[in-house]
């Protein structure tokens, strides 16, 4: 009888602890745009899905993209988005719904480094619902960071930060609320389908420039290994991948020009082996936008909204050109 009292006490104790952890989640991890667009393509039937990095994020705009044709498309690029993640990504999606085109955006850049732990995982796992793949990310993610990472993720963010916004969050959260307007920022903001749009930015503000160079050498095999079954899942599920490299102003091209050489080289050849299709306009498609500095709100590629919106019809013209409605 002793023990059985014992054991309820740890039971309650255990219960007690799991409803605090979770208020405190619900109090002070932020609603991100992660979540609205997890939320999205787990819901909805979307017809083209782009994974990668923060220069498909704010240069890819899918409504601007799709015009003409009768596809439905959403934005799933994030910063810090490595080949990990976009594999996982798009098993999620294929777990809830059926996407026809994987659009991967390759920033050369997240090839030679390795996906930092803790805030980067979580920015993902914590949206991902209840689903076999959730439960795979854990296991090759999540496992490599500190076990309390996944139980206080809050702890990541700064609690000033969360106190101003602690109304706002658990009203989203407590509604299931996905407005996009408490997403809007003073240099960005979000749309629907995933586009963030960038507010244009003076070039003499432009903040300062410390690109990560590519080098065939220093490519982390564990990306590769991604990016390969990437490819693989998408050819099991009939899903047609196309890679894709963003536009660069001319004038870091021409600064970085070995680096980017060496890069170019290098995933051409890959994605030839591959069989697919990869539209880098930064050289064979060089020509079909304007690489003016004055397009972008930085120097590491990141379009102001008109130039991406600008950019993405051009995109879509050349990959989709032949879907326009007459």
């Amino acid at each position: 009888m002793h023990s059985f009292k014992k054991g309820i006490k740890l039971v309650i104790c255990l219960l007690i602890c799991a409803l605090v952890i979770k208020a405190m989640d619900i109090l002070l991890y932020p609603c991100t745009f992660v979540r609205n667009d997890i939320h999205t393509v787990t819901n909805e039937q979307k017809d083209v899905v782009i994974l990668g990095t923060s220069n498909g994020m704010s240069d890819l705009d899918p409504d601007s993209m799709l015009e003409g044709t009768k596809r439905t498309g959403h934005n799933l690029c994030v910063g810090g988005e490595y080949p990990v993640d976009a594999y996982y990504l798009t098993k999620l999606v294929i777990e809830k719904q059926q996407p026809k085109t994987i659009i991967f955006e390759l920033s050369p850049g997240y090839f030679t480094t390795e996906k930092e732990k803790g805030n980067n995982y979580l920015l993902f796992y914590h949206e991902f619902p209840m689903s076999i793949t959730k439960a795979e990310y854990y296991a090759d993610t999540m496992l490599d960071c500190d076990f309390r990472s996944p139980l206080f993720a809050f702890h990541e963010y700064s609690l000033q930060y969360e106190l101003s916004k602690i109304k706002d969050t658990v009203y989203q959260k407590m509604t299931n609320n996905y407005d996009v307007s408490y997403l809007k920022g003073q240099a960005q903001e979000y749309h629907e389908n995933g586009f963030i749009e960038k507010y244009p930015v003076a070039i003499e503000n432009f903040p300062s420039y410390s690109p990560t160079l590519f080098s065939k050498d220093e490519v982390k095999a564990t990306n590769m290994e991604y990016l390969d079954k990437l490819i693989q899942l998408c050819k099991e599920n009939d899903i047609e991948f196309i890679a894709t490299t963003m536009p660069l102003a001319a004038t870091m091209l021409v600064q970085e020009e070995e680096s980017y050489r060496d890069a170019w080289d290098y995933f051409s050849e890959y994605f030839r082996e591959k069989g697919v299709e990869y539209y880098n306009f930064n050289r064979e498609y060089y020509k079909s936008y304007n690489h003016e500095l004055a397009n972008y709100v930085d120097y590491d590629g990141h379009m102001n909204g008109d130039s991406a919106r600008a950019f993405s019809k051009v995109f879509g013209d050349i990959v989709f050109g032949d879907e326009a409605l007459n």
